[in-house]
């Protein structure tokens, strides 16, 4: 088995694995299938388009594992990751709000049949595809991107900051007026 050492971004050890890398090329193609899947078929089987969300989340996460996480993060940047989330926001505002506007209440389907002729499935269909699943899939993302930095609870990034060796005499150096 040939395994390689290297220095990901941000000073942790990252091992390559022939092994692991050549399953998840395989398998992200699938899992990415079943998301987008369940992802379109969420309101009309079981499943719907959050399990979708999670399992395209899962899919980013599984490929940040098996490649290192800071390329990662650089292949699907931050940005990225908020349009995802903060677009699913604004979808399901806009979806809700657009029968407030007409006269009716936020998320009522029906008034899109009786204002504009469209089907009131197609309001939920909207919700589910363009509003859940980006919305899951962002945070999935979002969440372990932030988790993988390791925040410390000054907000400072672990190994953003190095110790200096006079600081720690400092803090420990015991006196006799104590």
């Amino acid at each position: 088995m040939s395994e390689r050492n290297r220095q990901d971004g941000d000073g942790s050890p990252y091992v390559e694995s022939q092994v692991i890398m050549t399953t998840v090329q395989l398998i992200a193609p699938f899992s990415m299938t079943y998301g987008l899947f369940l992802l379109f078929h969420g309101a009309d089987t079981p499943g719907g388009s959050f399990q979708g969300g999670a399992i395209i989340g899962a899919t980013v996460l599984m490929i940040a594992f098996a490649f290192g996480i800071e390329s990662t993060r650089e292949w699907l940047r931050n940005r990225t990751v908020v349009a995802l989330a903060a677009g699913g926001t604004a979808a399901f505002a806009l979806v809700g709000f657009v029968p407030v506007l007409v006269g009716g209440n936020f998320l009522e389907y029906e008034m899109y049949k009786k204002v504009f002729g469209i089907k009131a499935k197609w309001g939920l269909e909207a919700i589910e595809i363009l509003g859940v699943a980006p919305i899951v899939a962002g945070v999935v993302c979002g969440l372990f991107f932030a988790l993988s930095a390791g925040f410390l609870s000054g907000g400072d990034m672990w190994g953003s900051q190095e110790e200096d060796a006079s600081d720690v005499d400092a803090v420990t150096e015991v006196t006799d007026d104590d």
